[in-house]
């Protein structure tokens, strides 16, 4: 029997592939900009929201630990976003905000353990999200950024393990139809029209109203 691999395993978790026009607008010439700013962002927020878990819940070691690593991580992974900009001639700056992990913090509950979980929940959902996008961008891309690309799977693919241990473990029953539900709420934002393109955005809109 064939080992499932953690890419495999994230392919099963989230519950649909990256359309492929999103990728064609990824890989255009006139969106690499946008596509590395929104990244760099994405690994900022991303240690942001792990170092808010620590601060909030200082009474779970295995949290600390893990959310600990995990925002070095991401932020040196912004640092190597922001020196291929500086080595390109693009200039980091501020985007409005993309719809994406708001559309998903929206459902979170207000009570804990429930908004522990759920925030847990999605960590994993966008971690997993980003480590597919990037394999599956790294084929289209010019060396240097395919080689760093397929260099992030390996930790993605551990961050987005580790929201769904700590989610596991904290919940103290199952969380199938919690997990079932963002899933879902998951769907409908990668697949629904997005009339702005950012690292996690839906479907284009010019694309969408092309299949129209």
């Amino acid at each position: 029997m064939t080992k499932m691999t953690a890419l495999d395993e994230i392919h099963q978790f989230l519950p649909c592939e990256t359309p492929d026009a999103w990728i064609a607008e990824a890989i255009k010439p006139e969106n690499l900009w946008l596509l590395l700013t929104d990244h760099a962002h994405c690994e900022k927020k991303a240690a942001s929201t792990a170092m808010t878990l620590m601060f909030r819940y200082v009474d779970r070691p295995d949290l600390l630990n893990k959310m600990s690593r995990l925002a070095r991580e991401e932020l040196i992974h912004f640092e190597q976003v922001l020196a291929i900009m500086q080595e390109r001639g693009l200039v980091y700056d501020h985007l409005t905000q993309a719809r994406y992990a708001g559309g998903l913090r929206k459902h979170v509950r207000t009570y804990e353990p429930g908004r522990l979980i759920d925030t847990l929940i999605i960590g994993a959902l966008i971690e997993a999200r980003s480590c597919e996008r990037f394999a599956k961008l790294a084929p289209f891309l010019d060396d240097q950024l395919a080689k760093f690309y397929r260099s992030l799977l390996k930790s993605e693919a551990r961050h987005y393990q580790d929201y769904l241990f700590l989610a596991q473990e904290y919940a103290g029953e199952p969380i199938d139809d919690r997990i079932a539900f963002f899933r879902e709420v998951e769907r409908e934002l990668i697949e629904q029209p997005d009339e702005e393109f950012r690292f996690h955005s839906g479907m284009p809109v010019i694309a969408s109203q092309v299949v129209a």
